[in-house]
C-alpha cells in the first residue's frame, strides 16, 4: 500500500500521514498551516474528524461550523465538504469504509 505511514503533501500548506488500515476503518493525521485549506470535495465514505490542535472552519453541504481543539465533527458519505485552518492546526480523520484512493490502491 503506497503512502501508508509516510508524510505526503496534500493541498498547499497541508501534509498528511495515512495509518495502516483495519478491515473497514482507517485514519490519517493531517497538519495545516494557518489559512491552509482542504478543498471542497465529496466521497461516499463516512468521516469523523477530531481536532487535535488549533481550530478550523468546516463547510459541510454549505453549512459552516467552527471546530476547536478537543472537538469532533461527523461528515456523512456523499456530503460536499471542505475545511480551512484558522491557525496552525492538526486533525485526526477516520473513514469507513476504507478510502482506497488514499491507500494508493
Amino acid at each position: 500500500m503506497a503512502n501508508v505511514g509516510e508524510w505526503e503533501n496534500a493541498e498547499p500548506g497541508v501534509k498528511r500521514k495515512v495509518f495502516a488500515p483495519g478491515e473497514q476503518l482507517m485514519m490519517m493525521e493531517v497538519h495545516f498551516e494557518e489559512g491552509a485549506e482542504g478543498y471542497l470535495h465529496s466521497h461516499p465514505h463516512e468521516q469523523m474528524s477530531y481536532c487535535v490542535k488549533g481550530s478550523f472552519e468546516f463547510s459541510i453541504d454549505g453549512r459552516v461550523t467552527i471546530v476547536r481543539q478537543g472537538d469532533t465533527i461527523s461528515i456523512p458519505g456523499g456530503a460536499q465538504h471542505g475545511v480551512k485552518a484558522l491557525e496552525p492546526s492538526v486533525l485526526l480523520d477516520a473513514f469507513t469504509p476504507l478510502r482506497r484512493d488514499l491507500l494508493g490502491e
